[in-house]
Order: structure tokens, then sequence, then C-alpha cells
């Protein structure tokens, strides 16, 4: 299974393409980020940019259409602090999903820092060792204790890096008075907090996010810059060296000082001051570097709430497959039903393809009618092929156009004794071309239903023979069949009538029917004539009297009726 993961932040849009392991790892496959900082000048309950939305939007498409080349079954995206504290924050959501198509959920800082600390447990070697976790955003700051297993207390922060840059940084270089009023906010916002963490104790420090990689890139003199940081641990003194050089450059001397991004370079200064600043009040000795943060905790969080679904996909990589198969799941059917159901109707298809003249689209549509055909019983067994329709219809199928669904639930429907009428809902819609697919996909499955009656799944197997305008369909079986073949011998005849033929049945195998009547030969169990439905109003009269309620009945008791109305096989 593949997913593609979005965190639309303050300053940047970041999104991974994951192939989602068994184990339930997973590997990035792709990424892309774009550094559009939808949050300058929108933050403090103000409204995002006109230009800010615009240019989100357009990444963001350039986002999907990059998932999409990938296959990916499912799209995750959250919102983080500029959206969340933005006047026209909805408006920007509705406008993605308009635009884009991708749902994005805004997040709390809550659960953004529970998302950021999954994903560095998961990239640092943590275990059961409590560590801190420290993400510093655009417009937010989050702050975590816990081990691998457990998030023991987390803060999200108004401490970004973008925030911390509009309201003190006003002077270039930093003057020593915006310095200190900097530092204290920091330490008035987060210093009962650290405190607390201080006393708790903890392993080591973990940071994320793309300034404290960048930051401490250029601490550790990392001659790859971002791409060769992870897990190295930066100590606390070379980042507080760092912070005095930065804030003693103008904007055009932090623009030529190697390691640093560019594009980071006016905020670098607020983040650097920041990261020393909790480095200090935490006593932390030095810091690790993590290059996992929200977006790896989506994914990480959505393997943990998806494990049976991620299996089921990687099970059923087609969607629409995967979307029959969750539908009928959903509605409690019964598989082995089902899928023999489907089996044999393949099976006549294939057979008969000389009559039919159907191809793969159609072969198709006939499973996985096949597989909803009892989804009605749901709701109720009455009346429950029209259940089945609607449950089709209204079921959230994935991957189909609306004619091909409005086939599929009436190749459901028509599985019971029933024929396709132009009165009928949703048939007389459909072209004629399609209202003669339905007909004979319909006849299938009704002749498929009933030759697995007893829900035994008794026939293995069968092979149909052309036979001078005469269908020999013979069944090879694995028990007592004598539900099977009076089930055959009522629903034979639609199909039969489509194809202006007779369909004669006879069994192969090793059967454990009832012992031979007189009028028949010793062996006569494993070749006879079950249905001539060239006669089939000689037929219907003979079973007039036979109750529906018949067909749930034993076998024997089935044959017990028969014999004694005088019906004989």
């Amino acid at each position: 299974m593949r997913i593609a993961a979005i965190d639309i932040g303050t300053n940047s849009i970041h999104m991974i393409v994951c192939r989602l392991r068994p184990d339930r790892s997973f590997e990035v496959i792709d990424r892309e980020k774009d550094m559009i900082r939808l949050g300058t000048s929108a933050l403090e309950g103000r409204a995002l940019p006109d230009t800010s939305i615009t240019a989100a939007l357009q990444t963001l498409s350039r986002f999907r259409r990059l998932a999409d080349s990938h296959g990916v079954d499912e799209i995750i995206a959250t919102a983080t602090s500029a959206v969340r504290e933005a006047a026209n924050g909805g408006d920007f959501i509705a406008a993605v999903q308009r635009e884009t198509g991708i749902r994005a959920r805004v997040i709390t800082g809550t659960e953004e820092a529970r998302l950021i600390h999954l994903a560095a447990a998961y990239g640092v070697n943590v275990g059961r060792h409590p560590v801190v976790v420290i993400d510093i955003g655009g417009g937010s700051t989050e702050i975590t204790l816990g081990t691998s297993f457990r998030l023991h207390t987390s803060r999200s922060f108004k401490l970004g890096v973008i925030r911390l840059t509009e309201r003190f940084v006003r002077s270039d270089p930093l003057s020593g008075r915006d310095e200190r009023k900097l530092v204290r906010h920091i330490r008035r916002e987060t210093g009962n907090f650290l405190r607390q963490l201080r006393k708790r104790g903890f392993d080591r420090v973990i940071g994320t996010s793309g300034t404290i990689l960048s930051l401490g890139s250029v601490a550790a003199r990392s001659p790859r810059g971002t791409d060769d940081v992870r897990n190295v641990r930066v100590g606390a003194k070379a980042l507080s060296r760092l912070r005095e050089r930065l804030t003693a450059l103008s904007l055009e001397q932090r623009l030529k000082v190697p390691g640093l991004d560019p594009r980071r370079a006016d905020l670098s200064v607020a983040g650097a001051v920041l990261i020393d600043t909790l480095l200090q009040e935490l006593g932390a000795k030095e810091l690790t570097l993590c290059d996992l943060a929200l977006r790896e905790g989506l994914v990480l969080d959505y393997i943990q709430r998806n494990a049976a679904h991620i299996q089921k996909v990687d099970r059923y990589p087609d969607v629409r497959r995967r979307s029959v198969i969750e539908l009928a799941e959903r509605c409690n059917y019964l598989p082995a039903h089902a899928q023999q159901v489907g089996r044999l109707a393949l099976a006549l298809f294939d057979a008969t393809r000389d009559y039919h003249a159907l191809g793969a689209r159609e072969r198709e549509w006939l499973e996985y009618g096949a597989l909803l055909h009892d989804i009605g019983v749901h709701i109720g067994y009455e009346r429950h092929h029209r259940h089945s329709y609607y449950l089709v219809k209204h079921g959230g199928l994935r991957g189909f156009d609306p004619e091909e669904i409005e086939i599929i639930g009436l190749v459901a429907r028509y599985h019971r004794q029933g024929t396709p009428k132009k009165s009928h809902d949703g048939f007389g819609d459909l072209p004629r071309p399609a209202r003669q697919i339905v007909r004979v996909l319909g006849a299938i499955v009704r002749l498929a239903e009933g030759l697995d009656r007893s829900h035994a799944q008794v026939i293995s197997r069968l092979d149909v023979r052309d036979d001078e305008k005469q269908l020999r369909i013979r069944l090879h079986i694995q028990g007592d069949s004598e539900l099977e073949l009076w089930a055959a011998d009522r629903h034979a005849s639609a199909l039969a009538t489509l194809f202006g033929t007779t369909i004669q049945f006879e069994l192969a195998g090793k059967a454990t029917a009832p012992p031979a009547r007189k009028d028949m030969t010793p062996h006569a169990h494993h070749a006879r004539n079950t249905s001539h439905v060239s006669r089939p109003a000689v037929r219907r009269r003979r079973h007039r009297r036979v109750r529906q309620d018949d067909a749930a009945r034993p076998a024997r008791q089935v044959a017990r009726r028969e014999r004694a109305s005088g019906v004989r096989h």
C-alpha cells in the first residue's frame, strides 16, 4: 500500500510518499517541499493573504499530481498553526478540497506535538528511555516528554520562527536589546514547563524540523548540510556559539554562512536564540538531530489506526476490488458462499462466450455482482435482492463510474426469481445495450447461486460443452448435491431463454446423495439429466406447489417433497 502525507505548515508545505510494509514500517519513495511562508503576516488571528493562498493551492495541486503519479491509495493532509489561527482558515481548507481534491484536517497544537513525538521516537533509538523532543515551526514550537511506547506530557507554544521574527527581530543585525526581549519572552512562555521536564529527568533531547536541522548542520559542520545529519549529536555549546555568530551578522552576511539554508537566513536569528534558550533551560548538554517530523508522524499514526485496512490493501491492491470487498464485509456477507457463487459465475461466463460475446469489463461486473448478491440480507431476508441493489448503489464503491455501479447493483438484484423489467428502478434508465448486459449477467448469477443453494460449496468445478444446440453442464461434486440440482433446475430457464438453447446437467465426482430410486440405474448419480429447459412451462407447473421456503430445508427433505409431488430428475 502507498500513501502520501502532507504537512501544511506556517513556513513550508511538505509531502512524503511512502510504501507501507507488512511489518508496520514504511519506506519513503518520494518527497517534496515548498517554502511558501503561508503564515507570514497571518498569525494572531489575521487572515491568510491572497497571494499566500494562491501559492499554497498551486503547490498542493502539484503535490496531488505527484502523489497520483505514484498510485497512492490515500492522501493524508494536516494544517497547523497558520491555518489554525487565521481568520479565513476554514475558507482556505474548503478551497484546498475544491481545487485539489485533498481533504486537509486542521489539528490542534497538542495533536501536532503527539504526532511529532511519534515520529522522533521512531527515527531515533529511544526505546523505554524518556526523551524530550523539540520541534520548531514557523508559527509554533512543540515540546514533548516520553518514550517510544508512551507520551508522558506535551505542550505547544506560540514560539515559531516567523512569529518571533515578526515581533522581535527589528534590526539587522539583531540589537542586544531586542535579543534580551526575545529571550525573556521565551523563558516566560516555557519556563515552568521546562523546569518540570528537567525535574522529571530525561535521557536526551531530540530536535526535529527544518529550522533545527539547518542550524544543527551548521553547528556540526556537516559538509552535506541537512542531508547528512540524521541522528547526529550536536553539542549545546556549539549551538550557543552559532547563536552568537548569527546574531552579530547582517542578512547579507548570513547568506554567505557555509551550510546555512539561504531560504532560512532571515529566520535563522530567531531560531538560533530559541533553540539555545530552550537547551539552557533544560540543562541539556547536546541535541540529537532527527529528520523525521510531523509528516512521518502522520504515516505512523495511520499505520497504527489502520492495520487491518493496510493488510486488505496489500491483499487487494486494486481499489475497485478492495472497495467491493469492504462493502461486502461492512454488510456481514458470507464470504465462502459469495466467493463460490463468484467462481461458478465466472466459469459459466467463460464457457459460454460464444453465446453472450461479452468481454473483460462485463466479466468484472459479473464477479462483483456475484460477490455482493446477498448483502441485502444485512437489512432483511425478505426482498433482500432489492436491498442488495440499494446497498450497492449507496455503498460508496470507489473506482467505478455511476453506470458501472448501476449495472453491478442490478446484477446483484436479479439473482432471484424476478426478471428485469423496464419498470424496475434503475433498469429502465440504462441504455439498451446495458440492459441486455444486465439480463445476461443476472441470469448467470442466478444459476450460479442455485449451484450453491446449500451454501456448502459441494461443486468443486464445472465444465460446459455445446452439444448441438444444447448446453451440457457437467458438475464435479464433493458431497450431497441434491439441493443444488433442485435449485439449478429452477433457475436455469432464464439463461437458456437468453441463449436460445436448452441446458442439461450431469454429475461427475463422489456423490453422497440419497440411495438411487427404482427408476435409476445403479450409477445414475454420476451422470443424469436434471433439467430440460426446452420445456420451461411444464417444469413451472411441476414446481407450482413447492413453496419457496423449501429451498431452506435439508436436501433430503426437499428430495422427499419432490418425489411425493411427482417431480422427476
